[in-house]
């Protein structure tokens, strides 16, 4: 009888984990989170993001600076309007996999004594 092993998978270090992390620290902020989310459904001016996510102006421009500044959001210009948009297809992928596995896990990660809802996000 042959036992077939899996191939070994190396294990990664915290060098080889930090694009991930700041990947994901980028869409950790509630505010740029509701951004990348608005914009999965078309582009829009910082004005339009203001009213649409009821955040003052001056928040909606350093974090969507922020998500330029990441590869996340680029804008395109029209006269002297900016039009932003997700930079990334593969946004939409990524939202669609965390809403997948926010209702998989039901409210275990909302409840989340270290991150949930009503967690300080401190480490463990």
């Amino acid at each position: 009888m042959t036992i077939i092993e899996a191939p070994a998978v190396p294990a990664a270090s915290t060098a080889d984990v930090e694009p991930a992390v700041a990947l994901f620290r980028s869409l950790g902020d509630p505010a740029r989170l509701a951004i990348v989310r608005r914009l999965a459904s078309g582009e829009a001016r910082v004005a339009e993001l203001t009213r649409d996510l009821g955040l003052a102006q001056s928040t909606v421009s350093a974090h969507v600076a922020c998500l330029r500044d990441c590869g996340l959001v680029s804008g395109r210009m029209e006269g002297r309007r900016v039009f932003y948009s997700l930079a990334r297809p593969e946004l939409l992928d990524l939202l669609a996999v965390a809403e997948a596995l926010l209702a998989a896990t039901g409210s275990a990660v909302a409840l989340c004594p270290t991150y949930g809802v009503d967690g300080q996000g401190a480490a463990c």
